[in-house]
Order: C-alpha cells, then structure tokens, then sequence
C-alpha cells in the first residue's frame, strides 16, 4: 500500500471522526470505560493470583511427636521429613519453646496459663514448610504413619477454600474479558453502522464506477481502529493513575499485603489494551460495513 493512499485513508478516518464528533467522544468513552475495566480486573486477578501464591507458599503442617522419644528418634524423625517430595524446610520446635510461644500469643492474658503450675502439656513438633502446597493433605497424612507421631495437622479447610476461590477467581475472570471484549465490538460496530449509513449513498456511488471493496473499507477499518486505540490509550493512563493511588494507599496502611509492582506488569496490560482496542475497532467496522457493501 502507497503512503500516498494510507494518507488518504486516515485522512478519511478523521474527517469522519470530526463530523460525527458527538457519536465518536461517546464511542471512545464507553470504550475506554470498557477496557478500564477490564485492565482493572486483569490488574486484581494477577494481585490476587499473588497473594493466593504467596498464602499457599506459607502453608505449614504442624508435626507433634510423641512424649519421651530419644533425641536419635526425634532426628530420625525430621530426616525422613526432610526426605519428602515438596517439603522445603523443617523446623524443630521443644515443648518449652512451643510454650514460650503460646504465652506471648496469649498477651495480656497470661493467668489462663497459672493453673499449669510447672507443668507443661504441650509435645514437641516440627513445623514443615511446602514448596509444593497441592502436596499438602498427602504428605500430612504420609507423616502421620511414621513411627513415634502423634499427628500431623494444617489448615485444611483454609487451603481448601484458597484453592476454590482462585479457580473461581480466573474463571470469572475469563468470562468477564470475554463479555466485556464483546461490548466494546457492539460499541464501536454501532458507531461504525451509523458513520456508513449516512454515507451508504456514497458508498454505492463508489462501487458503481469500478471503487474495490477493501478501497471502501479502509477509511472505516482506521476509524474503528483509531476509536479503539484511543479508547484503549485513556483507559491505559487511568488505569496507571488509579493504580498508583491504590498501591500508595496501600503500602501506608497494610504494608504487609504482597502486590505486584507497577511496572512491568501495567506495561504488559497496556500493550494487551492497545492491541485489542485496535482489534475491536478493526472487527467492529467490518461487522458495519457487511451490510453496505453488497451493492
């Protein structure tokens, strides 16, 4: 294509643009509100995805053992731990360690604990850390059978529910992209459909004296796509803007709480934005253009 023609083209686009400049700032609006949107849930999906990574990377399984073991048991014990596929870590905590702890979590309520006198009830453990957390429930239950445990416990219906609420959350999270990826076609393919009837005069005119098809098309595919693109551009800058107001926010009040960084991630969804506002313009005018082109 000649540079001359493609000058022509996007010429046409924007003076298009400029007459009907009432449908196309309501047009690139709802497309931008559209793809804010939709950056705005791939943003939470991907936070969450993290915190769900991070939350089952702590998952832990508590291993007591069982009262007046030999420290070469014991050992023995956190070796064959050790040993196990998906196990990162193994922490041997002593019955007065595991005291000491229970104390400090009690806090200001430490009389709970006079009635004991000297005695101390609790057994030695281990605490063992997942690399792998589907591996979880089958390695507590492996260690259970080993010989001198007493059990071995986790946080089974927390890890249960984290598993679920991550699979509902990308599940969601693909319908949603979808539905909204199909508004903004509907949007600017409505648009389009109003540009190429007030000109469908035109259209056949141009076709009667021997005009190709694609020669009639073009002008339309770069107004949809520049809709699209700039949709897609607002929906970006707002969606950086809000970003960094939510992660400062943040960061001053629950520090502890992971999120991704801004960059390169809002990097990645814009290219991602741009790309499919660009595509929706282009499938939206020829969606439009069907109609009128059969002369």
């Amino acid at each position: 294509m000649k540079i001359r023609t493609v000058e022509y083209f996007v010429g046409e686009a924007a003076s298009s643009l400029r007459r009907n400049s009432l449908m196309s700032f309501a047009s690139v609006s709802t497309v931008a509100l559209s793809l804010l949107i939709l950056g705005m849930f791939l943003v939470m999906v991907l936070n969450l995805n993290l915190m769900a990574s991070t939350l089952e990377s702590k998952v832990e399984i508590t291993v007591y053992i069982q009262d007046n073991l030999s420290d070469h048991d014991q050992r023995e014990i956190g070796t064959r731990i050790t040993k196990l596929p998906g196990v990162s870590e193994v922490t041997f905590v002593s019955k007065d360690d595991a005291l000491k702890r229970f104390r400090e979590r009690l806090g200001a309520q430490q009389e709970l604990l006079n009635a004991l006198g000297d005695s101390n009830p609790l057994p030695d453990s281990f605490q063992v850390k997942m690399d792998k957390p589907d591996l979880v429930k089958t390695t507590a239950q492996s260690i259970s059978e080993f010989k001198g445990v007493e059990n071995a416990k986790f946080a089974q219906e927390v890890i249960d529910q984290l598993f679920v609420l991550t699979r509902l959350i990308r599940i969601v999270g693909v319908v949603l992209i979808v539905f909204l990826a199909l508004a903004a076609l509907f949007i600017i393919s409505n648009t389009i459909r109003i540009t190429v009837f007030a000109r469908r005069r035109e259209i056949g005119i141009m076709k009667y004296v021997g005009a190709t098809d694609w020669f009639i098309r073009w002008p339309f595919l770069f107004e949809g796509m520049i809709m699209g693109f700039t949709g897609a551009l607002i929906a970006i800058l707002l969606l950086i803007k809000a970003y960094g107001m939510f992660t400062h926010q943040v960061y001053e009040t629950l520090a502890f709480l992971p999120l991704l960084p801004q960059y390169p991630m809002l990097t990645h969804i814009g290219v991602f934005l741009l790309v499919i506002g660009a595509v929706i313009g282009a499938l939206g005018s020829t969606i439009s253009l069907r109609r009128y082109m059969n002369v």
